[in-house]
């Protein structure tokens, strides 16, 4: 009777939801919870049509609120630094009592997942028992939670509770017991984040971003650039909430906007704006040529591009503009004279968290942004990313990396790429994470400045910046940094031990494409190994194909809710074409070489188009570069290819480095293993590589210069 009015007034207190149902397949069962507060006892005992035997670590069960608990409830307290202590809860498992665990021992303080004990997985294991997990989300925002101070707190949060099908971890029967056991820890690990990730609310773009307002507080400081202004979630709504009324008076629903703008807070403002509003931005290159934007301006459709005039003076692009045709060209500065009194007085009466009432949510699958393709070897072309897509990926992101509201987010790297857009705009926004965003990520000395003043604990970067950033710093700019993410481009040994040794820093190698909106795998301090990009996040299926003349690995197909919708091609303007590949419908072809180990990390041997067929024989480019950087780890690199009548194909290297010679080359590739035939033909010395704006190497244009070398 006590326990029916406790669940009464829990659930309606706490607005309780479950999701899934619990279904119990065999006598032995596991079940595995994440722990958000120490509310999460009671919480899974109400709501469990069963009667487990909760397992209660011994300081925790000291709790008054924990006894309190127990009272009502079947348990077993334990010691973890017990080795009989785990004996204890495989015997109650094959009794066949079902057995509640929080694999993680202790309660959150970031909101993601913490370690997992390595024990708890065994449990399952060594019992042959199922396990079911329950994820609870909500929890964490409760004032019984342990989450620091800077993270809101409410009285009564929304709790969700989502169960998931009975499955089994499985470990291989070699090895020792310690390897095993490791093994299931692995997997349960693994097990947890899938269904974290799985366990996200559907939504789309802007809906996402007004929940995220009601969750961290409409007061909360959010967002700074260059102006040094810190704008708080209510104070961003309204510039949000200005820009898409102004800009649906130009534009009608679902119309394709270019948005040609700098990484500014009025740019970010701009896009949630237009999502708001139903208009879809189409986040045009900037530093593309006229026939670049061009390009994308026909193959989008578009008919309508915001910018900026300070911008255009300051990027100096009058001159690409003024070349584009049948398109319209609108400037901020113009359109903010365009507000009435009562456009002012609508867009303060939203801001009073009226506009959640009033909101039209849209279908997640319908396009959310369009973004274009670096074009690194061709045409760019338009990717179409769904809400979905974009909301998906920042949720994968955050199931296995534990950004907070503590974090400060330092994102330099251009709005027009997915990597600064997802993970370096709408990640911290919809995450509660403070971000400041800077125009360009090619002021080296200034950068570092930035993240030392503004105390900056996340970077993001491409290999190339990241070492151009050390080079300029003091050793003590990044004491602050927690995470320093590298993406885009292959990472190199010689950037990865300068951050090593300058800064006492490990950087994370991540891995991804414009395609999967962007991020497909990346290491994380509970996943790392040196020389690969890192686990696939959870959601993503693959598959690997393999390629004639090539050994090693396969090309990498994908499928997952961060898949793109389709591309727009210049051939056929407005037209989409999903995404299909070899492995079938709905499957992305990343065009990378990859081979994944029996833990799942994926390490890339190179794209299937910077390959040379040197003599018939298939040499990887990348496998060139990176014996260049053995040689001369201080100069930059980049491999090409010629055609040939005698061999077919020769490789070309150029360096900035004028004392690199084919012998100092060919001594390293004897010492190294590599074949003589990866020993570049040719070496040309020039002053710079050329770059993209995103930071890769323009591999287009070097394969110019290679044909004229």
């Amino acid at each position: 009777m006590i326990k029916k009015i406790l669940e009464l007034i829990v659930r309606s207190l706490f607005r309780i939801k479950v999701l899934g149902e619990f279904k119990q397949e065999e006598e032995r069962t596991v079940i595995i919870v994440n722990h958000q507060s120490f509310l999460d006892g009671l919480l899974v005992g109400l709501a469990l049509p069963i009667s487990p035997v909760f397992i209660i670590n011994a300081d925790i069960a000291k709790q008054l609120w924990v006894r309190m608990f127990l009272s009502l409830s079947d348990y077993l307290v334990i010691d973890p630094f017990k080795p009989m202590a785990i004996k204890s809860i495989i015997r109650l498992v094959e009794s066949g009592r079902p057995v509640v665990i929080f694999p993680e021992g202790r309660i959150t303080t970031t909101g993601s997942l913490m370690k997992i004990y390595e024990g708890s997985a065994f449990v399952a294991v060594k019992g042959e028992a199922s396990v079911i997990p329950v994820i609870i989300q909500g929890a964490n925002f409760s004032h019984f939670s342990r989450m620091p101070f800077s993270h809101p707190k409410h009285w009564f949060p929304q709790i969700t509770l989502s169960y998931y099908p009975a499955t089994h971890i499985h470990t291989s029967k070699e090895g020792t017991s310690r390897q095993r056991r490791a093994q299931s820890g692995e997997a349960m690990r693994m097990l947890m984040q899938r269904c974290i990730y799985e366990s996200r609310k559907r939504n789309d773009l802007f809906g996402s971003f007004l929940d995220s307002i009601s969750l961290y507080g409409s007061s909360r400081k959010i967002i700074e650039d260059t102006k040094q202004v810190e704008y708080s979630y209510r104070k961003f709504l309204m510039i949000s909430l200005g820009l898409g009324r102004l800009m649906a008076r130009y534009s009608q629903e679902e119309e394709d906007i270019g948005v040609l703008m700098p990484t500014a807070v009025a740019t970010l403002a701009l896009i949630l704006g237009l999502s708001k509003e139903k208009r879809i931005p189409a986040m045009l290159n900037f530093t593309a040529g006229a026939d670049g934007l061009q390009n994308a301006i026909i193959g989008a459709k578009i008919k309508t591009i915001i910018t900026s005039l300070a911008f255009v003076d300051q990027a100096r692009l009058a001159s690409k503009l003024e070349a584009l045709q049948n398109v319209k060209i609108l400037y901020l500065e113009e359109l903010k004279n365009e507000l009435t009194l009562w456009d002012k007085l609508t867009i303060f009466y939203n801001s009073l968290s009226f506009i959640r009432a009033q909101y039209r949510h849209q279908d997640p699958k319908s396009p959310a942004v369009i973004l274009f393709t670096s074009g690194t070897e061709g045409k760019p072309k338009g990717v179409v990313l769904s809400h979905e897509a974009l909301l998906a990926n920042i949720f994968q992101i955050r199931s296995i990396v534990d950004f907070s509201t503590e974090d400060k987010m330092l994102n330099a790297l251009p709005i027009f790429h997915s990597f600064g857009l997802t993970a370096g705009s709408l990640l911290p926004i919809l995450s509660g994470m403070k971000l400041f965003m800077y125009p360009s990520p090619l002021h080296y000395r200034v950068i570092p400045e930035i993240v030392y003043d503004r105390s900056c604990t996340v970077l993001l970067g491409t290999s190339t910046f990241l070492f151009n950033y050390a080079k300029k710093a003091n050793p003590y700019d990044f004491y602050r940094l927690r995470y320093v993410i590298a993406g885009a481009e292959k990472l190199s040994d010689s950037v990865r031990e300068l951050w090593c040794d300058k800064f006492g820093l490990r950087i994370f190698e991540g891995y991804g494409a414009t395609e999967t909106a962007p991020v497909i795998a990346v290491n994380t301090p509970m996943a790392y190994r040196r020389g690969t990009v890192g686990q696939l996040l959870p959601g993503i299926e693959y598959k690997l194909i393999p390629v004639a003349g090539i050994e090693e690995g396969g090309v990498l197909h994908v499928r997952g809710a961060n898949v793109m919708s389709g591309y727009y091609r210049l051939e056929h303007p407005g037209v989409l074409e999903a995404p299909v590949s070899d492995a079938g419908e709905g499957w992305y072809e990343t065009g990378d070489i990859v081979t994944v180990d029996e833990e799942g990390f994926i390490r890339i041997v190179g794209r299937v188009k910077r390959f040379a067929k040197v003599a018939g024989e298939m040499i990887s480019l990348e496998s060139v570069e990176k014996l260049a950087f053995s040689v001369s780890p201080t100069f930059s690199h980049a491999a090409s290819s010629q055609s040939d009548q005698m061999r077919g194909e020769l490789i070309v290297l150029f360096t900035t480095d004028p004392l690199l010679a084919r012998d100092t080359l060919r001594q390293s590739a004897r010492t190294q293993g590599y074949p003589e035939i990866a020993v570049p033909k040719k070496i040309v010395y020039t002053d710079s590589i050329p770059l993209l704006g995103t930071g890769k190497t323009d591999y287009v244009t070097l394969k110019s210069m290679a044909s004229e070398a």
